[in-house]
């Protein structure tokens, strides 16, 4: 524990390895969707069930992931995890059938489960009620690791077997941040049930669990449909539509950069409330001018930037309010999987038959629950500083 002590930050810089890694395989699976259509022969409605299926099995990662690391050394089994995620990416452009890659995407969304509760639950551990601002660069270079991604895949999209080579290269960058296993591990805090915010708060969990819920959907529809949108709408071709993905993954990585020291000086209830309504705006200039370029741009760098801090603000408000163990990380994160499962799918079903502009139009309404949600949480009061 003393050797813990002596180096947060650098088990804070392993953390924030490891989520440039989930970076890299989060996002890569929006800018290579029509590729592994072509890969799988699947029609684009078809093609969108790897959004679920890679949701359901972040989910089911979620339900196990936080126990374990409650009762396991944290940091090895985000290693484990790792080697696991770079080995998933590899072998993803390699699978010819739709069902078997859905698959290959649910294994690979329950790891990613796994490191992203390892990745939050342990921070709050190594820094307790200063656990702010870290959890904003944590998922800042989460961010970096989506920025990246397009850009990657935008070198290789036009060329000969470029999604093979796409995928072996992130696998290659992930590998190295195994190193977070040779760490000394974090020990859980320990919960006082006789002391306020000592028991869980059903009520409560849900409420932040629904946050987390709206923002994934959003983050996540977006980052995986607004390079087939511009494709669809005839506004980039296939280059141009990867670094537009670039814009939006780009802004969120600089608003959470912005947002460090922001959450040094404003509560995170006035942050997550500026959040949303910028990103409700944000995607009301897409619905009114759908097929302006110039709109598009600007409403892909504004949803980016709103949404950047709204992830590591609500993990900030919740170690507010309550104990942030193990399972309490992992039922948030059932809320933040099953946003990131339904909204992607649900506009899958609405891309072809209805047309593009669904996106605008289901990410509007997730942002106005999302507005309501937040009303309500505003009226239940901080019960307890998280130890530290």
């Amino acid at each position: 524990m003393a050797l813990l002590k002596s180096r947060p930050l650098q088990i804070t810089a392993a953390y924030c390895a490891t989520f440039i890694a989930m970076g890299f395989s989060m996002a890569s699976l929006g800018p290579t969707l029509p590729g592994l259509a072509e890969n799988t022969r699947a029609s684009l409605s078809a093609i969108s069930i790897l959004f679920t299926a890679r949701s359901l099995g972040s989910l089911a990662g979620s339900v196990g992931g936080g126990r374990i690391y409650d009762r396991a050394p944290g940091h090895r089994v985000m290693a484990v995890m790792v080697v696991a995620l770079a080995v998933l990416t590899a072998l993803t452009p390699l699978v010819p059938l739709l069902w078997l890659l859905a698959g290959v995407l649910f294994i690979t969304g329950a790891v990613q489960g796994f490191l992203n509760i390892g990745g939050n639950a342990l921070l709050v551990w190594v820094h307790g009620r200063d656990v702010g601002p870290f959890m904003n660069a944590l998922h800042f270079c989460f961010g970096v690791g989506t920025f990246i991604t397009p850009v990657i895949v935008a070198q290789f999209v036009d060329r000969p077997n470029g999604l093979l080579w796409t995928y072996l290269l992130l696998a290659v960058l992930i590998l190295p941040t195994a190193v977070v296993g040779l760490l000394p591990s974090p020990r859980p805090p320990a919960v006082d049930l006789k002391q306020p915010g000592g028991r869980a708060d059903p009520l409560l969990i849900v409420l932040i669990a629904l946050v987390f819920g709206c923002y994934s959907g959003a983050s996540l529809s977006y980052g995986g449909w607004i390079y087939t949108y511009a494709l669809e709408m005839g506004l980039a071709n296939a280059t141009n539509a990867a670094y537009l993905t670039s814009v939006f993954w780009g802004a969120l990585t600089l608003g959470r950069l912005a947002a460090i020291p922001l959450a040094m000086r404003f509560k995170p209830q006035v942050i997550l409330r500026a959040d949303y309504v910028g990103a409700f705006f944000s995607l009301l200039v897409l619905f009114l001018w759908p097929r302006s370029p110039l709109a598009v741009l600007v409403a892909s760098a504004g949803l980016g930037f709103a949404l950047a801090s709204i992830y590591p603000t609500t993990m900030s408000l919740s170690g507010q309010m309550m104990v942030i163990s193990g399972r309490v990380a992992g039922l948030f994160s059932i809320g933040n999987s099953a946003g990131a499962m339904l909204l992607p799918w649900i506009i899958g079903q609405f891309f072809e038959s209805v047309g593009p502009r669904s996106l605008a139009v289901v990410l509007l309404a997730d942002m106005l629950v999302a507005l309501v949600v937040l009303a309500v949480l505003g009226r239940r009061p901080a019960l307890v500083a998280q130890p530290g």
